[in-house]
């Protein structure tokens, strides 16, 4: 029996483990990104674990997240990556450089790689024929160190692509249908393989499009094959040596099998306040549009700036509608200045921002009070933008453009012929930014840089015998990582110190949860299904921790913060009867009495409500390696205890 692309990329990179779907799979790691607002943590882990030099093929810190500075918390930030880089072996992909998804499928992602980052969108490299998935800080910071990355052996799930885009049909409007067709939730336990003829026609910033918004399905990640095209992009970017050829056996078995004719789609929208809740955009009509901003790791390719310079040219912005643009890349914002294309924008009207996520996360740009905001992101949780009322719909760079010239919701087929946009045969290489470390016998001389709102990383304790505590939460389904730990720029700068941070968790559920547990001193959080989707921030288990939340019981969990909630010591159980979530409210104690004993002796485990005077049977899968990380209060404690 042959092999998909997933298959063989694991295979290839197998270090522990058999490949039966559900097992936990170790594999060894190439590369590794992280971006600031995750990085200071994962890099405080890294300086915790005492290894003198990172032992990977290649590690980046970008600096794109927290790049409004209007204290000295981001630069401080800053300057601790930047020395931790030089010292330990890491290239420093300075402020202004780009974002690091977009950089790094330009400038060092490659075929048959294995990648993780502590960004949740490290999926885009599949867009290359990368093995790249999103991870916790701490798992970045292990696999920097040279330990394996383990993952659960997830399904193969092939989405058959036919033939060929309409004009102004977009990418963004393949992603958006397999969204609509799967839910958030339906790539949990997989990895979403693109195939068909269909692929040929895909550039590779298109694909790169469709594989970095996988991660709102919930999957481990999604890949496309390495073929012509792929070899194009990489020799444009003089990268040509990095090519290798990847593509599934003609006899691979799939576990599951999408077929979307890529000529029958439309332009579609994501409407508020999820990324499944998909129409077409003539379905959705005209609704009247207050912000529009193109850009994010998901749309700030050249190909998606010289389609929208090309929308823009020689007309103006509608007057009620406020249009802003970021390049994703230095490489990007130079040969679109070069080309004339930036000028189309701003003479516009559109308001240029620097190459940084910026508005996806928050980072400025919020739109008016119940305003609607058109973003080409890939994320549009409640408040995420930063109003806590607004209407974030996400869409294609096409309708984004047409819609902010006409003040409304416009499907972007009623404008007529479609501006052909083809790459360059070229890129225009220039990686002055990108600063390399100091060689081991000067690294020795390089200082780690704090600042005083870098904080230690929250100790935790070896698992208790019993766990007795009140829910001091419950929550519903669908939860995100903008709910436990929202983002935002008031709030990111603190991303360092997490006794601060500790006051905003769980604030968009419930502005009351922190002084609760506080005052309870230790707590049990009930959630629904899906718990935990979203970024991978590994705040949402840190600061918990720091709080004092010893177990999450839920309907289910996301994958990336499941392993996080571990990582951190926090034992994630699930409902064996999903309908006992009803019957606990919040306030009721709860007891986990013999916790520990089941764990290591993989027994049933049962939570008992005291206040109704009930039993629950909870489920949990966890592999052996799990079981001790949990056992010794986290990672970071196992990993010492190993080394």
């Amino acid at each position: 029996m042959g092999m998909t692309i997933g298959q063989k990329l694991i295979s290839s990179h197998l270090v522990s483990g058999d490949m039966t779907v559900g097992s936990e799979v170790g594999i060894k790691i190439d590369q590794t990104l992280t971006q600031d607002a995750t990085g200071t943590m994962a890099y405080l882990e890294f300086e915790a674990m005492g290894t003198e030099r990172v032992k990977t093929e290649l590690s980046v810190a970008y600096i794109d997240h927290n790049t409004l500075q209007t204290g000295f918390e981001n630069a401080d930030d800053h300057r601790f990556i930047q020395s931790v880089a030089k010292k330990r072996g890491i290239r420093f992909s300075r402020p202004g450089n780009g974002i690091c998804h977009q950089v790094h499928l330009e400038r060092f992602g490659k075929p048959g790689k294995t990648l993780i980052g502590s960004d949740s969108h490290t999926p885009t490299g599949g867009g290359i024929g990368m093995l790249a998935m999103g991870a916790g800080g701490l798992d970045v910071a292990v696999a920097m160190g040279g330990g394996t990355y383990y993952i659960t052996m997830p399904k193969m799930v092939r989405v058959n692509l036919t033939g060929k885009l309409s004009p102004w049909v977009a990418a963004k409007d393949i992603i958006l249908e397999v969204l609509r067709i799967m839910t958030v939730k339906g790539g949990v336990g997989k990895i979403i393989e693109y195939g068909g003829e269909g692929v040929k026609t895909l550039s590779v910033p298109e694909r790169a499009t469709i594989t970095n918004m996988g991660a709102e399905l919930g999957a481990t990640t999604s890949v496309f094959p390495s073929d012509e095209v792929t070899k194009a992009f990489l020799k444009a970017q003089n990268r040509g040596e990095d090519w290798i050829e990847l593509k599934a056996d003609d006899d691979a078995v799939y576990d599951e099998i999408i077929d979307i004719d890529l000529s029958s789609l439309a332009p579609m929208a994501a409407m508020p306040h999820m990324p499944d809740r998909v129409k077409s955009v003539t379905e959705i009509g005209e609704i009247k549009v207050d912000q529009v901003c193109i850009g994010s790791c998901t749309n700030s390719s050249l190909l998606d700036m010289m389609k929208v310079a090309a929308i823009l040219k020689g007309k103006t912005v509608h007057p009620s509608v406020s249009l802003s643009i970021a390049p994703g890349s230095k490489q990007v914002l130079n040969m679109i200045s070069q080309n004339g294309a930036l000028s189309d924008m701003i003479d516009a009207g559109a308001r240029i921002l620097e190459s940084a996520c910026g508005p996806c996360i928050g980072m400025g740009q919020s739109p008016n009070s119940a305003g609607v905001s058109l973003r080409t992101f890939n994320r549009n949780f409640e408040g995420r933008s930063g109003t806590a009322d607004a209407g974030v719909y996400l869409v294609s760079p096409e309708v984004a453009a047409v819609s902010a010239l006409t003040g409304v919701l416009t499907d972007p087929r009623t404008l007529g012929e479609f501006p052909e946009i083809a790459l360059p045969d070229e890129f225009t290489i220039n990686d002055n930014m990108v600063e390399l470390p100091a060689s081991p016998e000067e690294a020795d001389s390089v200082e780690v840089m704090y600042g005083p709102n870098i904080k230690p990383f929250p100790s935790s304790e070896p698992m208790e015998d019993d766990i007795t505590a009140k829910a001091v939460l419950k929550v519903g389904d669908d939860i995100t990582t903008d709910h436990i730990m929202p983002a935002g720029a008031k709030i990111l700068p603190y991303r360092s110190n997490i006794p601060y941070l500790s006051q905003f968790c769980f604030g968009v559920c419930d502005k009351e949860f922190p002084e609760r547990i506080k005052k309870e001193g230790k707590g049990i959080i009930i959630g629904g299904a899906n718990y935990g989707q979203g970024s991978s921030r590994e705040h949402a288990a840190l600061v918990p921790l720091y709080l004092g939340v010893k177990a999450v019981i839920t309907k289910s969990f996301a994958r990336i913060h499941c392993a996080n909630l571990i990582n951190a010591g926090i034992l994630p159980l699930n409902f064996k009867d999903s309908n006992d979530y009803d019957r606990i409210d919040q306030g009721d104690e709860l007891s986990l009495k013999g916790i520990k004993n089941a764990i290591i002796n993989n027994e049933t485990a049962v939570l008992v409500n005291i206040t109704k005077d009930e039993e629950y049977e909870l489920k949990y899968e966890l592999s052996k390696r799990q079981k001790d990380i949990i056992l010794a209060g986290g990672l970071l404690n196992y990993t010492k205890m190993a080394f």
